[in-house]
């Protein structure tokens, strides 16, 4: 690691540093989709059975000990449930969409060092064909020290790779995970109108 350091300069550092976040990102969000995923499975089962006997306290109740989006959305409408069917639909369609930027935490992030990676291993390229150029300016072509020039080349190449290898997983999960919080908000969509079925049978 210390040797690539030294090869690659600043840039290669940066690169490194903006890996981990990105790493940070991609974990953080799958175990985020998969719990929320689970609970919601089981939750929904339990306030089915709960509303279907019209115990509204109980369905509260377990909305406030099992805290996701789905029982965000269900304490919504439980307050709401005496107003008529498009009011309680527009209440919890409302509670929907403040579930949308938890649901997009750090994708920005991502997208960017997806972006910007590879924008940095170009300017590690250039950088390192400044130094290589700059030392046969200095010292003409036969009398340069091919030690400084390979040394130059060789941050150019290894950050132009670096910042590819970075962006390229970076990209496809960011894709992923944009995919994931769509098929997200139209499973709460779906939700929503078994919601307001359970909550007002007219």
């Amino acid at each position: 690691m210390i040797e690539l350091v030294q090869r690659g300069g600043v840039i290669i550092v940066l690169i490194i540093l903006l890996s981990v976040v990105g790493v940070a990102i991609i974990i953080e969000r799958l175990l985020y989709f998969r719990k929320n995923q689970g609970d919601e499975n089981t939750i929904m089962k339990r306030l089915e059975a709960t509303l279907a006997k019209g115990n509204f306290d109980e369905a509260l109740a377990i909305c406030e000990t099992m805290p996701c989006p789905i029982t965000n959305l269900m304490k919504v409408g439980i307050d709401h449930r005496e107003y008529s069917r498009e009011v309680i639909k527009m209440a919890i369609s409302d509670a929907a969409n403040m579930e949308i930027p938890q649901m997009e935490r750090f994708l920005s992030t991502l997208g960017t060092i997806a972006h910007i990676t590879p924008l940095l291993g170009l300017l590690g390229t250039v950088t390192g064909n400044i130094q290589a150029f700059g030392v046969l300016g200095q010292t003409g072509i036969g009398t340069g020290d091919p030690a400084i020039l390979a040394g130059g080349i060789s941050e150019a190449l290894l950050t132009t790779a670096a910042g590819i290898i970075v962006a390229i997983p970076a990209i496809a999960f960011y894709n992923y995970l944009v995919s994931r919080v769509n098929h997200s908000i139209i499973r709460l969509e779906n939700r929503v109108n078994e919601l307001v079925l359970y909550l007002r049978k007219e």
